[in-house]
């Protein structure tokens, strides 16, 4: 039987569903127990949610804003136009040729520094190559990181693909089988990487997930009705999916936190 996934629940429960697809889903939750639990604990949370109603705004509320806000405003100030005044009687007195003095002694300085920035540039080329090379800054997030978040990635989607897998449809199968067999390469691969580091919780859930991608991958005859519900068995009492989840919330927890490494080492 195939489970309903989780935008046809909230779909059913906000009533987006009409007709003939909402009697579908109400079927299957009659049937499916399963499904039944998932959608109660829905509505619990729905049931949960405060809606908040904006107040409503009379014809006074502009006022009431304006008033709220004009304590804290400067007053305004009329402009100081007295400097034209200024100005023309400093011309008159020859105040002109002392600001032309500062202006040209601005500029002296300017051409100096000019100069000087031109000879510390010329200097600094000069020094060794090897100083340069010191202060490249390192990579602060190993790649290690990017190949194992992309791994559970793939891990969690197969996963939800088992779990929803269709034991009538004999299609399934061979895609299951296919894509356990390339998880099961890349998954040593961070096997070895976590036994390098003091970090249990991402060993333990790589070794639940290789041992049930080899029984996926090697099963004699192929993937059957059988084989995929025992596999889904398998999952669901270890938690493998849940534990999946948890770390790549983690990992991408520390990348937002400051790309920094995960808990227990560089992985």
């Amino acid at each position: 039987m195939k489970h309903l996934t989780e935008e046809e629940l909230i779909a059913q429960a906000i009533g987006e569903r009409q007709g003939e697809g909402a009697d579908a889903v109400e079927e299957h939750l009659a049937a499916c127990e399963e499904c039944a639990d998932s959608y109660l604990v829905l509505l619990s949370d729905l049931a949960a949610m405060k809606p908040v109603t904006p107040p409503d705004r009379d014809e006074w509320y502009g006022e009431r804003v304006w008033q709220s806000i004009a304590p804290s405003l400067a007053a305004y100030r009329a402009r100081n136009r007295g400097w034209r005044r200024g100005w023309r009687r400093g011309w008159l007195t020859g105040g002109v040729w002392k600001g032309l003095g500062y202006a040209a002694a601005c500029a002296l300085l300017v051409v100096g520094a000019f100069f000087a920035g031109r000879q510390w540039e010329h200097s600094k080329q000069r020094q060794p190559t090897a100083r340069v090379e010191q202060k490249v800054p390192q990579t602060k997030q190993p790649i290690v990181v990017v190949v194992l978040d992309d791994h559970l990635d793939r891990s969690e989607r197969f996963l939800v693909e088992l779990k929803h897998a269709d034991l009538d449809s004999s299609a399934m199968a061979s895609p299951i089988r296919d894509e356990a067999r390339s998880l099961l390469a890349a998954n040593k691969v961070c096997r070895e990487k976590a036994a390098q580091k003091s970090d249990p919780e991402l060993t333990t859930a790589l070794d639940h997930l290789d041992r049930l991608l080899a029984e996926a991958a090697n099963e004699p005859g192929g993937l059957n009705a059988a084989s995929i519900a025992k596999l889904q068995d398998e999952m669901n009492s270890d938690g493998l999916l849940f534990e999946v989840r948890v770390l790549r919330a983690r990992i991408a927890s520390r990348k937002v936190a400051g790309n920094g490494p995960v808990k227990g080492g560089t992985i």
